[in-house]
């Protein structure tokens, strides 16, 4: 893929790397630039990074009325030579793809997603970040753009990359959420696009969010359409951990999203010194489970904030189950420290999951 360099002005451009005062919170800033990539007529074409900045978009962008929009996201993190790595975007770009068959979007090769990401790093690296526990977070989206009111897959699409220079999602210390455990309201039910980032799937979990925020939690634990089994926490997988070590999430279904994060920490197993299984959870042997002190630990895998231990969980009838203590047990801190650790460099990473930035021509 022959991307075109459109770039601001050298003088309007960051000068110099990017030193925040404080931190700088998660998913609020941009760097100067944009990748974008067109679909019509049948194929995906003029790869090119932009100013960052508005789109230009038809009213009857499909789009807006149809909801045909999907997303990813990643990380990359400075190591201690000072280069720039891309935490498994090859899993990323793998999983757009499958996201855009479950929508009716046409694919992007794995490779020309993987470059378009390399290439806008490289471009805007001196908006990295520097302070302790600083990423650049990647997000990677398709919408249609087809101005057309009737409903069918769009005949034109945009795909775009923008970055974002984050800072640690938890400041210093992890800290224990509460989950609401919901019987109202459902994330996916089979056969539906639960499997997939479609952006449809975040705006339906507002409402269920907001009812969270009411009784005192910070997310959703979301059960199955019968309300027999445990599924997505909010916008990450559910996990457990119990009395053994041994971590437990859930069975990967076309209602659970295949989280990236908990994808690689099956594959960590044997550097984390546990068994990781996935299964089918019932929720009242879940709760039972807690009661009896069979699962000590608990909590939600996904990108932005790694892990997110759960100390608790609360009913909609306001009863409240502890998980043991209700504080962050030693399971999760070493899964967290050993996972960001692999992220920065300062653990070895299985091979591929790194991806150094090349410094390119332009």
């Amino acid at each position: 893929m022959e991307i075109k360099y459109c770039l601001k002005p050298a003088a309007e451009r960051r000068q110099e790397q990017f030193r925040p005062e404080g931190n700088v919170g998660f998913g609020r800033l941009r760097t100067d630039h944009m990748f974008l990539m067109d679909y019509y007529d049948g194929e995906w074409r003029d790869p090119r990074i932009v100013p960052y900045g508005p789109f230009e978009l038809a009213p009857g962008a499909m789009a807006l009325h149809y909801g045909q929009s999907i997303f990813e996201g990643a990380k990359a993190f400075m190591h201690d030579d000072g280069e720039i790595y891309a935490f498994r975007i090859n899993k990323n770009a793998e999983r757009l793809n499958r996201s855009a068959d479950i929508l009716c979007i046409p694919n992007i090769p794995e490779a020309d997603q993987q470059q378009a990401i390399q290439a806008l790093l490289d471009v805007d690296r001196l908006w990295f970040p520097m302070q302790d526990g600083a990423c650049l977070y990647i997000r990677p989206f398709i919408f249609a753009t087809e101005d057309r009111l009737s409903v069918s897959p769009s005949n034109r699409y945009t795909f775009c990359v923008v970055v974002s220079p984050s800072g640690a999602y938890y400041g210093k210390d992890l800290s224990a959420i509460r989950l609401l455990i919901s019987k109202k309201y459902h994330r996916a039910v089979p056969g539906g696009t639960g499997a997939s980032k479609a952006s449809g799937n975040y705006a339906a979990s507002l409402r269920a969010g907001r009812a969270a925020a009411e009784a005192g939690a910070s997310q959703v634990l979301y059960l199955d359409s019968t309300n027999t089994y445990l599924e997505e926490a909010g916008a990450m997988n559910h996990f457990h951990i119990l009395k053994d070590g041994t971590v437990v999430i859930p069975e990967f279904t076309d209602t659970i999203l295949r989280s990236i994060t908990s994808q690689s920490i099956i594959e960590l197993a044997p550097t984390l010194g546990c068994d990781v299984r996935q299964e089918t959870i019932k929720l009242d042997d879940f709760i039972a489970d807690i009661e009896a002190g069979e699962i000590v630990e608990a909590g939600g895998f996904g990108t932005a904030a790694v892990v997110s231990p759960v100390g608790s969980y609360i009913f909609e009838d306001g009863r409240v189950v502890t998980v043991a203590d209700g504080q962050v047990g030693d399971s999760v801190k070493r899964i967290y420290d050993t996972y960001t650790a692999i992220q920065k460099g300062h653990h070895e990473a299985p091979a591929g999951w790194l991806q150094k930035v090349p410094h390119l021509e332009k």
